[in-house]
């Protein structure tokens, strides 16, 4: 994300996260889970992307529900693209989880009591309006049971037409 919607979704993270869970910075997940192996591949493969590809425009919809959470709704053709690039290229080593295609999110608050996400929804609900939000990248991460180490980060390059 830009430098200004990083910060505002972080600090937003910082207060309703659980702190002994919130491992790493706002970001909108893509895929749960690549193998490991495939990991020089994929970073090829978001290089190329990356290069061709503009700064997907974006939009924060709504505040919802996640049960135990609370997220911001991410609205994105042009990041779906962009993972659907990635998804048709590592087609037949995606799981379960990530063969469908996501719902795009910001969680700022998980693995909460439900009556505490309902009213962190309620609260964030009340000023929200939807607004545009600006995706700079593509990141990848290694999950390290529990640690989190960032495996490559690239910016979009590439021009709109």
């Amino acid at each position: 994300m830009g430098a200004t919607d990083q910060r505002h979704f972080d600090a937003l993270r910082a207060a309703h996260y659980p702190p002994l869970r919130n491992f790493i910075a706002a970001h909108i997940t893509l895929f749960h889970q690549l193998p490991p192996s495939a990991l020089d591949e994929l970073e090829y493969l978001v290089r190329m992307i990356a290069a061709d590809t503009p700064a997907p425009l974006a939009e924060v919809s709504e505040v919802y529900s996640l049960g135990r959470g609370t997220a911001f709704r991410v609205v994105s053709r042009e990041l779906l693209a962009a993972r659907a690039r990635i998804a048709d290229h590592f087609h037949g080593l995606l799981s379960a989880q990530d063969q469908g295609t996501p719902r795009l999110h910001i969680t700022v608050q998980n693995k909460v009591a439900s009556d505490t996400a309902r009213m962190l929804v309620a609260e964030l609900g009340q000023d929200f309006h939807p607004r545009p939000l600006q995706i700079t990248g593509l990141a990848a991460w290694h999950y390290r049971d529990g640690p989190w180490e960032p495996a490559f980060a690239l910016k979009f390059r590439g021009r709109r037409r």
